[in-house]
């Protein structure tokens, strides 16, 4: 007896109306047809004379290994899920199964995964174009994925501004999930942020509800729901939910004038070429500009704006700020400078907002192992030191003169500089700094 065949169908939504001709299809050239239960019953017209294995909800396993068990007696066998059945669906745990049991592409028994249109698109055509820039999808089940992962998900995604469809947000069992989420979102996103619920998209219990953030977890939301929420430019109009492509940015109007300092075809002036031309640019026209109020400006790490200092030209400068990128290197090269530079500023800003700053001499600065120590009688400070992979010089005209160090995620570390009295700089100190950068620059 030759081998079968298992086919990871995605019917869609589960009107008929929505199914793509490749999922009619492939149902209709099988054997065996296993399924939940409810997507059994949605396609229950089209499996007329197959049989029908029909598992439930925490069966998902056993549907993979029945798949296996019947392949292997030769059958074409579909796997059959709504939506896409690769987004949140059996074909990862179905490849898991035929792996551990020796599976391989080329092996007798061919696997073929037919794609299907997914809750969040199906769901989101229901409601207008809530995904038309970039969007992602996070399921707020904990069965399977720890509750830290996803409330970092959650908050990685709600600090990135993307349009974000939450998957399985409630069910009997689990009612907090999507509270902690709401809050989660809110600590980042306007609470008049459009929302959509959507609950049994293109089926007979089909249910639409139009909120906002800061309401969202009082509306009716279960197993069968999507929600789908907004970033900072959707916006509601005549019950539509739309989310702008980012025309604005280039164009006057829909009519297609280009704006100043745009070009059709090209990246904006504010993409990855340009904008740190714009943020030099920022620095020449600001008055009192510093680094802090730039960062915030451009919504970027400070690390970001010191590149695009560093990066300034004769023609292109950024004010009266210069400075130095400085590999790693360098990095203990520059700590032996630094102990010649006198009194120091050592500034240490953490996540929520606070920031330590103390007074010290060079001389007390200095590296056991992987600590970097200051150390007198007013203070103890102690820096990991293996966090940092990199620093920028910085010089602003008479009032700045010091380096940040840095980690791989861009953020700094802690930074120093040289202390003015009476709004000048010592010679000695200033003298020596200056040579660092000379020999830096070279």
């Amino acid at each position: 007896m030759g081998k079968g065949k298992i086919l990871l169908v995605g019917f869609g939504p589960g009107s008929k109306e929505q199914m793509s001709y490749r999922a009619r299809d492939a149902i209709a050239e099988s054997d065996v047809v296993i399924g939940y239960s409810t997507y059994i019953k949605l396609v229950k017209d089209l499996l007329i004379g197959k049989e029908v294995v029909k598992k439930g909800m925490t069966e998902e396993i056993d549907r993979c290994l029945e798949a296996w068990d019947h392949a292997n007696l030769g059958k074409t066998v579909a796997l059959v899920s709504s939506g896409d059945i690769g987004v949140y669906g059996m074909a990862g745990p179905t490849y898991e199964v035929l792996f551990q049991k020796g599976w391989t592409p080329d092996h007798e028994i061919k696997v073929e995964v037919v794609p299907g249109s997914t809750a969040l698109s199906s769901c989101a055509s229901l409601v207008g174009a809530p995904l038309t820039h970039d969007f992602c999808s996070i399921s707020l089940s904990d069965l399977l994925t720890p509750w830290p992962v996803i409330a970092n998900r959650v908050e990685a995604v709600a600090k990135s501004d993307f349009v974000v469809a939450l998957y399985n947000p409630k069910s009997g069992r689990r009612t907090q999930q999507i509270v902690e989420a709401q809050r989660i979102l809110l600590q980042y996103r306007n609470p008049k942020t459009p929302v959509a619920i959507v609950k049994s998209a293109y089926r007979d219990l089909q249910d639409i509800q139009l909120t906002t953030l800061d309401e969202m977890s009082d509306e009716k939301i279960g197993m069968l729901t999507t929600v789908l929420v907004g970033n900072s430019s959707t916006f509601f109009r005549e019950g539509l939910m739309i989310t702008p492509r980012g025309y604005a940015n280039k164009y006057e109007s829909l009519t297609g004038e280009v704006k100043d300092g745009e070009k059709r075809g090209r990246s904006l002036s504010m993409g990855l070429d340009g904008w740190k031309a714009v943020a030099r640019e920022y620095f020449r026209n600001q008055d009192n500009p510093n680094l802090q109020k730039a960062a915030q400006y451009f919504n970027v790490p400070s690390k970001h704006i010191l590149d695009a200092i560093c990066e300034a030209t004769d023609e292109d400068t950024a004010g009266d700020f210069s400075g130095i990128a400085i590999d790693s290197a360098k990095l203990q090269e520059i700590l032996e400078m630094a102990k010649r530079w006198g009194k120091l500023r050592a500034v240490i800003r953490s996540d929520p907002g606070g920031v330590s700053e103390m007074m010290f001499h060079a001389k007390d600065l200095s590296k056991r192992g992987d600590w970097i120590n200051v150390e007198n009688v007013y203070f103890h400070m102690h820096i990991d030191w293996s966090r940092v992979v990199n620093a920028s010089f910085i010089k602003c005209a008479d009032r700045l003169r010091g380096v940040h160090f840095f980690d791989k995620h861009d953020q700094t570390v802690f930074n120093i500089s040289l202390v003015r009295k009476d709004g000048q700089f010592e010679n000695a100190t200033s003298k020596y700094f200056d040579q660092s950068w000379h020999t830096l620059s070279l």
